[in-house]
């Protein structure tokens, strides 16, 4: 049973949804997703198809069996499991469905339209942006630099690197100049996507000023008009690219490179199918169905958006919805739309949600936060008051960019009883275990929190079985945990544990 599937048959009860979406996300971390990603092309048409018909539509992975697959079968080489592949899924069986939608004041400050974009419409602009990025002379696995809002064209373009084979590697577009110079350099970027307009400002020509002080950048493209002189139109690369069938396998996915707490000198790296386990860990919590909506105020320039926004839309086979630039108005249009949502928020604007009428379409508030931090006050008992009168939050804790830790807030996966007693993390072992080292510090272990740090030049890599510790322990009140706080240690200015050449 697949995560998408496992989440439309289970709404009945919320234990139930939980207990069915944990035994799959165990199962996909043994082999089921990528057996999805290629049953939606042919394995598909076999005999899963046949029941096809009688299950609840969800997305291109609900005709993987229940039952686990036999041993011939299980050793078979298996496609790796990426977020290209289950967009690719979800367009072949459900190509109408919603994948992205813009803003709707998106025209005001891009001087774009905005769009609705099918999984269908989605899945055909990637391929033809994939096709033009092979085209360039860039050696696989290159350093593609992502630097856009989180609009359609910031979700498209990181399907679109990894389709081609390379390294998205996720700039934030606040960054200036010094900065977007300073992360080329230390990532060795060959190339960079971004947008002509924002808002006031103008993320092309600054990559202009970069390319010229930064001689290994052989190529820079932005969508939009008015896009500065020497820059690739992204706009007529797509419209007169290639379109089509592929005509060859597609290269294997290469992952992604994001930066700690944005900072240029700290970039690390983590596998496609990290990026999927950890969107896969948050879901548990979110409990975000098929055809739903994630509507997002953080943009995917690093786990916390990524995982909880993209990822999350992709592997739940749900349309996401992200707002770049936050408009009091446009964000109260947005929330008002009829259907299913799930809004995922930054931790401080709990209280400006506190005490307001919300719709009653609205199924989750994923309220994220980064450590350190301290953990709301809340109350389990009934009739008592929460700071946020509703009872479908999740509190998301992200620790650097080591791991995502997603919680129920009143439940027994409560964030406050995970951090006293992290034994009550309820997920396979495989996909997520945490714990509390010597010191109290916590640390993470699992395909979610498999990542590395980019240093220059070779050193051995740690097993991905190993454990991450982090610079953060849990503040705890009579077993329970009400804050995260920043333990230093005598070698907390030593170069990192986990290494992968530059």
């Amino acid at each position: 049973m697949s995560a998408q599937r496992a989440i439309t048959q289970a709404e009945a009860s919320p234990r139930a949804l939980q207990d069915a979406l944990q035994g799959a996300l165990q199962r996909a971390l043994q082999g089921a997703l990528q057996e999805a990603a290629q049953g939606a092309s042919q394995e598909a048409a076999q005999p899963a198809s046949k029941n096809a018909s009688d299950k609840p539509a969800g997305s291109a992975t609900d005709a993987a069996p229940d039952e686990a697959p036999p041993r011939a079968q299980a050793a078979a080489p298996q496609r790796r499991v990426s977020l290209g592949s289950l967009l690719t899924a979800t367009a072949r069986r459900h190509p109408d469905r919603i994948a992205v939608v813009d803003p709707a004041d998106k025209p005001d400050w891009s001087d774009r339209p905005a769009i609705t974009w099918t999984y269908a419409a989605a899945a055909e602009i990637v391929e033809r942006l994939a096709r033009g990025l092979r085209s360039w002379r860039l050696p696989p696995g290159s350093r593609i630099g992502l630097c856009l809002p989180g609009s359609a064209e910031s979700a498209l373009a990181i399907l679109a690197v990894e389709a081609a084979g390379h390294v998205a590697c996720l700039l934030p577009v606040s960054w200036d100049e010094e900065h977007l110079l300073t992360a080329a350099q230390n990532v060795a970027l060959s190339a960079v996507l971004t947008q002509a307009r924002l808002g006031s400002a103008a993320p092309a020509q600054r990559l202009c000023n970069v390319a010229a002080r930064y001689f290994g950048l052989r190529y820079l493209a932005a969508f939009g008009p008015d896009v500065p002189d020497g820059v690739i139109n992204l706009d007529r690369f797509v419209l007169d690219g290639p379109a089509g069938e592929p005509t060859g396998p597609a290269p294997e996915a290469a992952g992604l490179i994001s930066f700690v707490g944005g900072d240029p000198e700290r970039p690390v790296y983590r596998s496609g199918e990290s990026v999927v386990a950890a969107a896969a860990a948050h879901l548990v919590a979110m409990r975000v169905a098929p055809a739903e909506r994630i509507l997002s105020l953080i943009a995917p320039h690093d786990l916390r958006g990524l995982a909880t926004g993209l990822a999350a839309a992709l592997v739940a086979g749900a349309s996401l919805e992200t707002l770049p630039l936050f408009d009091g108005a446009a964000f109260a249009a947005a929330l008002r739309r009829p259907g299913p949502t799930h809004l995922v928020a930054p931790a401080f604007l709990e209280k400006n949600l506190a005490g307001r009428d919300m719709p009653a379409d609205l199924r989750s508030v994923a309220l994220v936060h980064r450590a350190p931090t301290r953990l709301p006050g809340r109350s389990r008992a009934v009739g008592l008051p929460q700071s946020l009168r509703l009872d479908t939050v999740v509190d998301t804790i992200v620790f650097d960019e080591t791991a995502l830790l997603s919680g129920r807030r009143g439940t027994s996966g409560d964030l406050s009883l995970v951090l006293g007693k992290p034994e009550r993390l309820s997920l396979p072992a495989t996909l997520m275990a945490l714990r509390h080292g010597p010191d109290g510090r916590l640390a993470f272990r699992g395909q979610a929190c498999t990542v590395k740090a980019l240093q220059r030049g070779n050193r051995p890599d740690v097993p991905d079985s190993a454990w991450r510790e982090t610079s953060y322990a849990p503040v705890l009140f009579a077993g329970l945990g009400t804050a995260i706080e920043t333990v230093e240690t005598p070698d907390s200015t030593a170069s990192p544990e986990n290494f992968a050449p530059a």
